[in-house]
């Protein structure tokens, strides 16, 4: 779990700092920065059970959001037949971005979900 972790601590800094040029920084960066940080305490042995379910609550609501919204990744799918979102950095589609930013939170979720569920394994 010590790689694992250390491994997404390094990728979500690497992502919040790509949020530099993003429309909207002053929210990815530290949705990011919040996945790498609990990250990084779980690689050196600090599970935060409560810290885990605040982050996935959050980012559940954001990714429903993202999901249904009419810009999001349900029009992506349908409307748009699924059309290549990492074609080009610069999303120049509006539900380029909001897919993009769906899955961002999709890895968040999967990640902090693991490291729940192995605290909640160890502490048992």
């Amino acid at each position: 779990m010590k790689i694992f972790n250390i491994i997404w601590g390094i990728l979500f800094i690497i992502f919040a700092g790509l949020q530099y040029n993003d429309p909207d920084p002053y929210i990815w960066v530290p949705i990011y920065l919040f996945g790498a940080g609990c990250c990084l305490l779980a690689a050196s042995g600090r599970f935060y059970k409560k810290t885990y379910i605040f982050g996935i609550f959050l980012y559940l609501v954001y990714a429903a959001y993202l999901f249904f919204d009419k810009n999001g990744v349900i029009n992506w799918a349908t409307e748009h037949h699924g059309e290549n979102i990492a074609g080009s950095m610069k999303a120049t589609k509006p539900w380029i971005e909001e897919t993009r930013e769906f899955f961002g939170l999709f890895l968040l979720i999967v990640v902090l979900l693991i490291n729940y569920f192995y605290a909640a394994r160890k502490k048992a």
